[in-house]
């Protein structure tokens, strides 16, 4: 009997599981369009169609994207310091430690247990008629409630822990790929800010020097006192523009110390943006479908569509039965001594079905539930693709235009420069007054801060495509 009926069980468990209820998956039609926008300010972005030499922003890695020695340094310590990276990877850790739960229920959990009992009855209540102590010891092995998944409940939980362990996993990659843009925009914000006071510094001293001649030549009458107040204006000015770059700085630096996650070594940061020594190789933006294949936070969300719509299979199994076992074998004796002698064996085996029938509706409502989550997730997986090409497209809209705008903030440094030394010229020589100089002053100053500002734009520019793009997070 014992033999046959363990034998039942054994052939139970191979039943179970063989079975899943959750609707066969399906990746939803991409709701972009199949190629970048084009027009004129995408003329001069990577073609998408075009054949070039250009790397997939995917395949290359960020020590290979980033080739500055004290950025790379910068961006390794932030990797291995960084909170929310690490609160990203001990997610994981939590998310793999829930899956392997989830799965522990698909196999029968077995235990050994003992016990002992002592009583006492007053003769009342016993059935000799005099009072007595009984005792009863036993040991065995057994398994408790182990559900046989006929119908795929416990499989599709178990799928749905594996994909949300997976999304978790992808999620990482997401704050890694934005931790390294991130510190990348912060290095670069400071080197701007940095030569932004070092010009600001540069004009300070220059103004410093044209305040003393025209304060001499006030003191011998050849200069008004409103020339002398409009060179003044000039001074006090860049003073203002020094004190604010001195305190951006400190700020920058704050924010990147943030991002490192710990002390940052004076000697690792920029003292200019370095604009031709952040990229190796110049980035393919590839076909849309690139974004859909390769960026972590859609590969996250559609890992969460996934983990829905496994849900939906252990919603319809609720409206089946469900069979459990329990069952155990082992000895018993009224003493301790003659606990494992022969003829002291016992087994059970106790199956139980739970049939719904009626609940008030209760299953219906979980089956609805479940199907609007797989709905819900799936809009959130179409917008993480919109959303991505939006970001693509912006980042290309801006590239494709940023080579011109540089060309022609050169170009206008270069005639307020030579506005500038005419202007003062035409006023030392008494044919213009001192106004002319000083319009031509701040334009020059607002040309050369624009053309800091704008190479900032550039290479910030190539860290979001690198970024939007999907770039390599290893």
């Amino acid at each position: 009997m014992t033999k046959l009926t363990f034998t039942a069980v054994a052939a139970a468990l191979l039943l179970a599981g063989c079975t899943s209820m959750a609707p066969n998956y399906q990746r939803p039609d991409s709701p972009v369009a199949g190629a970048w926008p084009s027009g004129p300010a995408y003329q001069s972005s990577i073609s998408a169609n075009a054949e070039s030499d250009a790397i997939a922003a995917a395949d290359i890695l960020w020590q290979d994207f980033i080739i500055d020695d004290k950025l790379k340094e910068v961006v390794t310590l932030a990797l291995a310091n960084n909170r929310d990276l690490r609160v990203a990877a001990l997610n994981i850790d939590r998310a793999r430690a829930q899956y392997q739960i989830q799965r522990a229920d698909s196999l029968p959990s077995i235990g050994i247990n003992g016990s002992g009992t002592s009583q006492r009855l007053p003769s009342d209540l016993s059935p000799s008629g005099q009072a007595g102590i009984s005792r009863q010891y036993s040991a065995g092995v057994g398994s408790s409630a182990y559900e046989l998944d006929l119908f795929g409940r416990v499989r599709s939980l178990n799928e749905d822990a594996l994909q949300r362990y997976l999304a978790t996993e992808e999620a990482r990659k997401t704050v890694q790929l934005s931790l390294i843009a991130d510190v990348a925009y912060a290095y670069l914000s400071l080197g701007a800010d940095q030569e932004r006071l070092q010009l600001a510094e540069r004009t300070l001293e220059s103004q410093k020097k044209s305040y003393e001649l025209t304060r001499r030549s006030h003191e011998l009458g050849v200069a008004s006192m409103l020339a002398l107040r409009q060179s003044q204006t000039l001074v006090e000015s860049a003073r203002v523009d020094v004190a604010r770059f001195t305190s951006q700085i400190a700020q920058d630096e704050n924010a990147l110390r943030l991002l490192v996650g710990g002390p940052l070594p004076k000697e690792l940061l920029p003292q200019s943006q370095n604009e031709d020594r952040v990229t190796l190789a110049q980035l393919n933006a590839g076909l849309p479908s690139d974004v859909l294949l390769r960026r972590p936070d859609v590969v996250q969300a559609e890992h969460l569509l996934q983990a829905a719509n496994a849900n939906i299979g252990a919603a319809r199994a609720a409206f089946f039965p469900r069979i459990s076992l329990t069952a155990s074998a082992g000895t018993t004796s009224s003493a301790l001594s003659s606990l494992f002698d022969g003829g002291t064996g016992f087994w059970s085996f106790m199956p139980q079905v739970n049939l719904p029938i009626f609940e008030g509706g209760r299953n219906r409502a979980n089956l609805k539930v479940s199907q609007v989550d797989r709905d819900i997730a799936q809009a959130q997986y179409e917008k993480a693709i919109q959303s991505a090409f939006r970001e693509v497209a912006d980042a290309l809209a801006q590239q494709g235009t940023l080579d011109e705008q540089l060309a022609a903030q050169t170009a206008l440094v270069d005639a307020s420069a030579d506005n500038h030394v005419l202007s003062d010229a035409r006023y030392r020589q008494g044919i213009d007054g001192y106004l002319s100089v000083l319009d031509a002053q701040r334009s020059l100053y607002a040309a050369q801060q624009g053309l800091i500002a704008l190479r900032l734009a550039k290479n910030s520019n190539h860290v979001t495509l690198y970024k939007a793009l999907g770039g390599g997070w290893n």
